[in-house]
């Protein structure tokens, strides 16, 4: 991946702007909502109690503990991402995050699914305990208080979803701040809901295992919230690759109440975002 062209897309000072065209052409075909994502109460995770979530492989910045994650078992390389983000290497059990120590949040999480495993996920308990991620420094990271009493609302939006998760440790490390970005309450519980949704549907009908790209894009004039300034993405993206039949496709929504467009094919998500994201995979087409 040329991590220099992904973050093109993040930052406003490396963004490729997207017409106006461009724009329109993604609402031209409109889908319909499928159930809205439920609001539900929430705790926290002490400091102890979160790390002690992470194995000492996971408490390293390294991609090490997670590379099967990526296809190809080929990590992200951070060393190409621009210094001044920060990057950080984060492992968890179901999935992995490139994270920013300048945004304060994931740039890319990516996640394996097959059916397998959602089918273990189907009717684990949301445990909803929101925590501080104990991995990152503190002046890098997101605090809980950063996304309360904020005027408009956002929603810890995740971006590997909790309904993912296989059991209840993977449930639990999905609702650590850095696998969140500061997200529209309808973004979050309705179009970026049924992107989920969807994503899931395909891959318990895949023949293998379906690798998930996930993550925000700040546009020129993007918003931060709370004290510790975290990012607030102008847009956020989903990359769906079929490992076997090497089809990819993706969604690029806005962070604001909109309907959910037809995918991409990956051609287009490069040309619009610059995210090379599956450099050097087999890539054959897209879902019709």
């Amino acid at each position: 991946m040329k991590m220099t062209k992904c973050l093109a897309a993040l930052v406003a000072v490396f963004s490729l702007s997207v017409g106006v065209a461009d724009a329109r052409g993604l609402l031209d075909f409109a889908l319909p909502h499928h159930a809205e994502k439920k609001e539900y109460r929430s705790g926290s995770l002490g400091a102890d109690e979160a790390l002690a979530l992470y194995t000492a492989k996971q408490r390293q910045n390294s991609f090490e503990a997670c590379a099967d994650q990526f296809p190809g078992n080929k990590p992200l390389d951070l060393a190409s991402v621009p210094v001044g983000m920060k990057p950080m290497a984060l492992c968890s059990n179901g999935f992995a995050v490139l994270y920013s120590q300048t945004s304060k949040t994931p740039v890319v999480v990516v996640e394996r699914l097959s059916a397998s495993r959602l089918r273990d996920a189907k009717g684990e308990e949301r445990t909803n305990e929101f925590f501080v991620d104990p991995r990152i420094p503190t002046s890098g990271r997101a605090e809980l208080s950063d996304y309360r009493s904020q005027q408009p609302a956002v929603d810890r939006g995740h971006l590997s979803p909790a309904a993912d998760s296989a059991d209840q440790h993977a449930m639990a490390q999905s609702f650590a701040l850095s696998n969140m970005v500061p997200q529209d309450p309808s973004s979050n519980r309705k179009t970026w809901n049924k992107a989920e949704q969807d994503t899931r549907k395909y891959a318990l009908r895949a023949s293998g295992n379906v690798f998930v790209f996930s993550g925000p894009i700040f546009d020129e004039g993007h918003e931060t919230v709370g004290k510790n300034n975290v990012w607030k993405p102008t847009r956020l993206f989903k990359l769906v690759y079929d490992e076997a039949t090497g089809h990819a496709w993706a969604f690029v929504l806005p962070n604001a109440e909109s309907l959910l467009t037809r995918p991409m094919d990956y051609a287009t998500f490069v040309k619009m975002t610059g995210m090379r994201l599956l450099e050097g995979q087999r890539v054959t087409g897209s879902i019709s």
